[in-house]
Protein backbone atom coordinates (compact mmCIF):
# COMPACT_ATOMS: atom_id res chain seq x y z
CA UNK A 1 0.00 0.00 0.00
CA UNK A 2 3.08 2.35 -0.13
CA UNK A 3 2.75 5.64 -1.55
CA UNK A 4 -1.21 5.85 -0.87
CA UNK A 5 -2.13 9.75 0.13
CA UNK A 6 -1.27 11.82 3.37
CA UNK A 7 -4.09 11.37 6.03
CA UNK A 8 -4.91 13.16 8.78
CA UNK A 9 -7.87 13.65 11.02
CA UNK A 10 -10.89 14.46 9.35
CA UNK A 11 -9.72 11.24 6.80
CA UNK A 12 -11.49 8.32 6.33
CA UNK A 13 -11.79 5.05 4.18
CA UNK A 14 -9.65 1.42 3.52
CA UNK A 15 -6.13 3.31 4.57
CA UNK A 16 -7.07 4.79 7.42
CA UNK A 17 -8.97 1.25 8.01
CA UNK A 18 -5.57 -0.41 7.15
CA UNK A 19 -3.40 2.18 9.63
CA UNK A 20 -5.52 1.38 12.42
CA UNK A 21 -5.16 -2.08 12.07
CA UNK A 22 -1.31 -1.50 11.96
CA UNK A 23 -1.29 0.45 15.16
CA UNK A 24 -2.83 -2.05 16.73
CA UNK A 25 0.17 -4.98 15.95
CA UNK A 26 2.11 -2.15 17.69
CA UNK A 27 -0.55 -1.60 20.95
CA UNK A 28 -0.16 1.70 19.65
CA UNK A 29 -3.80 2.18 19.08
CA UNK A 30 -6.42 0.45 21.09
CA UNK A 31 -9.82 1.59 19.02
CA UNK A 32 -12.07 0.26 16.82
CA UNK A 33 -10.74 -0.31 12.92
CA UNK A 34 -13.48 1.89 11.52
CA UNK A 35 -12.07 3.56 8.82
CA UNK A 36 -12.29 7.02 10.82
CA UNK A 37 -8.77 9.32 11.88
CA UNK A 38 -10.17 10.17 14.99
CA UNK A 39 -7.88 12.08 16.98
CA UNK A 40 -6.89 8.80 18.71
CA UNK A 41 -5.33 7.92 15.59
CA UNK A 42 -3.68 11.06 15.48
CA UNK A 43 -2.09 10.57 18.96
CA UNK A 44 -1.37 7.07 17.73
CA UNK A 45 0.44 7.95 15.25
CA UNK A 46 2.30 10.79 16.78
CA UNK A 47 3.39 8.38 19.38
CA UNK A 48 4.81 6.33 16.50
CA UNK A 49 6.70 9.31 15.06
CA UNK A 50 8.67 10.14 18.48
CA UNK A 51 9.24 6.53 19.38
CA UNK A 52 10.87 6.04 15.82
CA UNK A 53 12.39 9.67 15.91
CA UNK A 54 10.09 10.42 12.60
CA UNK A 55 10.29 14.16 11.56
CA UNK A 56 6.82 14.55 9.78
CA UNK A 57 4.25 16.76 11.07
CA UNK A 58 2.96 15.33 14.44
CA UNK A 59 -0.18 13.05 13.68
CA UNK A 60 -0.29 12.93 10.39
CA UNK A 61 -0.16 9.89 8.15
CA UNK A 62 2.74 10.78 5.78
CA UNK A 63 5.07 9.44 3.26
CA UNK A 64 8.12 8.72 6.16
CA UNK A 65 5.53 7.73 8.57
CA UNK A 66 3.70 5.79 6.31
CA UNK A 67 6.98 3.61 4.99
CA UNK A 68 8.33 2.92 8.59
CA UNK A 69 5.38 1.67 9.97
CA UNK A 70 4.75 -0.48 6.51
CA UNK A 71 8.26 -1.93 7.02
CA UNK A 72 7.37 -3.57 10.59
CA UNK A 73 3.68 -4.17 10.48
CA UNK A 74 1.93 -6.62 8.03
CA UNK A 75 -0.79 -5.42 6.30
CA UNK A 76 -4.25 -4.90 8.47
Amino acid sequence: MSGGRVLSTGSHGGQVKDLQRRLTQLNLYTGPADGTYSTDVAEAVHRYQVARGIDEDAGVYGPETRAALESETRRG
